[in-house]
């Protein structure tokens, strides 16, 4: 955990778990590189920013005024000095840095932007992506944040997440996305139906590799109705995922998936905010019931949005919760491709062998009455309130 003042868990040496090394992947003309380890992943988005030679977009959840966030922030001053046209948006309620933290990025050329900046009804969406375009060619995403808790190894506790860097003709994608974002956010007024119009008409793309986007919606959001669609389909699910409270209608169809095929999820064991473990636990009596492999990883903190169903893997921001499904702006990679998702298993492996299982009897022993009780306030609070209150109770446990 990290102390009162932010500072990063002192290491650990107990704990034996060590990031998988980064991989790279070829698929339908794309070049995908796979980084697992916090180390890897602040190292990946550097050379992105320093190999830059005339345009840089960038968009975070949060960027924080850490050793980390100051390292990126340097990377983005020299980049702007050098002539790169730079736009970095961040979202206000997600990041803790002030506006002056980013002040010498401008001063040397470059524009930011916070996303929801005003209390007025835009307040109320997170723009939970985490992106970075170079050259309109290459692109880095997945569920990692600019802070030292994202970059920091399993013995200070870090985030276990995943960096993919992305070249091929997706980046078109993200880069068209990021036009309309920034042409949003310019508009300084709530616009709150525009963003809707904007993920209601997204264009994802044709073929084996897409650009999923979520957003405030009357209904499932894009992304989630495509995996809803392929676990409905499918045989196979394996998913390891930070919080997981998705709506019943998925759930149902986990559990379909599960009695004529198989479903493994890892679960969080450890998070900042226990409360998002607790709303998962409310869920996993009708899942073991069906036949679902459950497992919470035990190691350090699980920040992973990672999901494959038969042979198509989603990685990216979201994750499989009523926020992310129906409110958060957010990104998922979809990739059709058997080796990948073979790859991607491997991955989930890893982390299920550093897992406690979830049993039926271990679920017993946990669900007494009052654990029962706290599991669904819980979920009440992470699926229809706001993390932030949630991880200020943290009851979940």
């Amino acid at each position: 955990m990290a102390e009162p003042d932010g500072t990063l868990t002192p290491l650990d040496e107990s704990v034996d778990f060590h990031d998988a090394e980064s991989f790279e992947v070829a698929s339908a003309g794309h070049r995908f590189q796979f980084y697992p380890g916090g180390s890897d992943r602040l190292a990946a988005l550097i050379e992105l920013i320093d190999s830059a030679q005339a345009s840089l977009k960038m968009c975070f959840y949060m960027f924080q005024p850490d050793h980390a966030g100051t390292k990126v922030r340097g990377a983005l001053i020299r980049a702007a000095q050098r002539g790169v046209d730079l736009h970095l948006i961040v979202d206000a309620f997600g990041s803790d840095a002030p506006e002056s933290f980013f002040a010498p990025i401008v001063r040397a050329g470059g524009k930011f932007s916070l996303f929801s900046p005003r209390w007025d009804v835009r307040y109320l969406i997170r723009n939970h992506q985490k992106f970075a375009i170079a050259d309109d060619a290459r692109a880095i995403t997945g569920g990692f944040n600019v802070s030292d808790h994202y970059f920091a190894t399993p013995q200070q506790n870090g985030w276990i997440d995943l960096g993919v860097s992305i070249e091929g003709p997706v980046v078109t994608k993200f880069v068209e996305w990021f036009a309309e974002l920034s042409g949003w956010v310019a508009k300084g007024s709530s616009q709150f139906l525009a963003i809707r119009r904007l993920i209601r008409d997204w264009n994802g793309g044709e073929g084996p590799v897409q650009l999923l986007l979520g957003g405030p919606s009357r209904i499932t959001s894009a992304w989630a109705r495509t995996v809803k669609r392929d676990i409905s389909r499918g045989n196979r699910l394996d998913l390891a995922m930070a919080y997981f409270s998705p709506p019943r209608s998925m759930r149902r169809l986990i559990r379909k998936l599960a009695r004529c095929g198989s479903a493994r999820l890892v679960m969080a064991g450890k998070s900042d905010n226990t409360t998002t473990i607790g709303a998962s636990r409310a869920l996993y009596g009708g899942l073991l019931r069906a036949g679902v492999r459950i497992a919470e990883f035990e190691p350090c903190k699980l920040h992973l949005k990672l999901l494959v169903v038969d042979d198509v893997t989603y990685f990216g921001s979201a994750n499989l919760d009523m926020r992310s499904i129906r409110l958060n702006l957010e990104l998922m990679v979809r990739v059709e491709d058997a080796e990948l998702a073979d790859r991607m298993r491997e991955m989930i492996d890893h982390l299920e062998a550093w897992s406690e299982p979830v049993t039926r009897e271990w679920y017993r022993n946990k669900a007494t009455l009052l654990s029962r009780i706290r599991w669904r306030l819980s979920w009440f609070l992470v699926s229809v309130v706001d993390y932030t209150v949630a991880r200020r109770l943290n009851l979940g446990l």
